[in-house]
């Protein structure tokens, strides 16, 4: 265990939500029944209640009071962002923290309206995870060290809109700076791969969207974000990573820098996990290595967590260590960002043309 969940008592939250990302928080919790504990789950349809009930032996409710009852430490907000706001509101006005599923909001204006609760003093952080995936979170640890020096490129395909978004900002170390914009949308033929109901039953192509956008920020930093719509589970297209600096490259699991300004280095970030030939211990994941030192430890032990879900349940610990009084999760301010500059990759898109960017009022003190 680590310090983010070394109370003794498992953390409590309840959802409000019964779609494919509530059940993604149901599965991560029943992983680690000693870390967390569910308090209940709201949801409109009958149905959903009983199939939740039933699949994953929670409470379930219809009414946001009836949720409150439980007392969680925090509660889960995974519905459509068209709604999640009055449904954030009434929470944190009865004095809950809340951690609200990406996007913050559908637009602008309603992100706005998040921002206002936050300097009213509700307790809102916001759930994006792609960067405390394992390797993610490895590849930010090296630059974090300077491995790379002074990084001033990166290329970004690992995930869409506003995570993609999120990434690149911390491979470059860019908050809330403006950046000019290029972006082209193309339709690509594809071979039908697998979908969140499984592996295709049938042998076709699909017509899938690609998204390619240039962003050059201020203070020369520059950032290529690249993904295809059906990237995600495709078995012919891979997510990749590319981070230049001033004295190295990584990409993806690749890092050639210098280990003095005469002696170059290639070295190899390396996962290391049980569960292999020969291996009685279970399928987990341990670490990732580089050079001999260990630059992503899982927390979570021998709990038997997809990569995905291993960063889900780093969000879940790092709520609970926030509502304890500890360091925020992801900001309302940081999300609005990824956001914003999203749709601003659909303006330049729409328009044809360069969009710059302007100080939004989340990014002003």
């Amino acid at each position: 265990m680590t310090a983010d969940h070394e109370h003794t008592e498992p953390a409590t939250f309840a959802i409000v939500g019964g779609g494919f990302r509530a059940e993604a928080f149901l599965r991560v919790a029943a992983a680690v029944p000693d870390v967390f504990r569910v308090t209940g789950v709201m949801a409109r349809r009958a149905e959903v209640r009983q199939q939740l009930g039933e699949r994953w032996s929670v409470d379930t409710v219809d009414a946001l009071d009836d949720l409150r009852s439980g007392r969680p430490d925090f509660v889960v907000v995974a519905v459509s962002p068209s709604v999640s706001t009055e449904i954030i509101r009434t929470l944190t006005d009865a004095g809950h923290a809340v951690l609200t599923e990406t996007p913050v909001a559908p637009d602008l204006a309603s992100s706005l309206a998040l921002l206002e609760l936050v300097r009213g003093g509700a307790r809102i952080q916001v759930a994006e995870q792609y960067h405390l995936e394992p390797l993610l979170s490895a590849q930010l640890e090296i630059v974090r060290r300077g491995v790379l020096g002074a990084v001033s490129e990166a290329s970004v395909s690992v995930a869409h809109d506003y995570h993609g978004m999120s990434v690149m900002r911390r491979i470059l170390g860019v908050e809330f700076e403006n950046a000019r914009i290029t972006a082209r949308r193309f339709t690509e033929r594809l071979q039908d791969g697998p979908s969140r109901q499984g592996d295709p039953q049938e042998d076709r192509v699909v017509d899938g969207i690609r998204t390619s956008a240039w962003l050059e920020f201020d203070g020369g930093l520059h950032g290529t974000y690249d993904f295809h719509d059906q990237q995600y589970r495709s078995w012919i297209r891979t997510p990749t990573l590319l981070a230049r600096g001033s004295s190295g490259e990584l990409r993806d699991e690749t890092v050639r820098h210098l280990a003095d300004a005469f002696t170059p280095v290639t070295s190899r970030i390396e996962r290391i996990e049980a569960g292999g030939a020969g291996s009685h211990e279970g399928k987990f994941l341990r670490s990732y290595a580089f050079e001999g030192d260990i630059v992503y430890a899982n927390p979570f032990g021998r709990a038997r967590l997809a990569d995905d879900e291993l960063s889900i349940t780093s969000l879940l610990a790092r709520m609970s260590a926030y509502v304890r009084g500890g360091a925020p999760v992801y900001s309302v301010a940081e999300a609005c960002q990824d956001q914003y500059l999203q749709l601003e990759i659909r303006r330049a898109i729409d328009e044809g043309t360069t969009v710059t960017t302007t100080t939004r009022p989340w990014a002003v003190a």
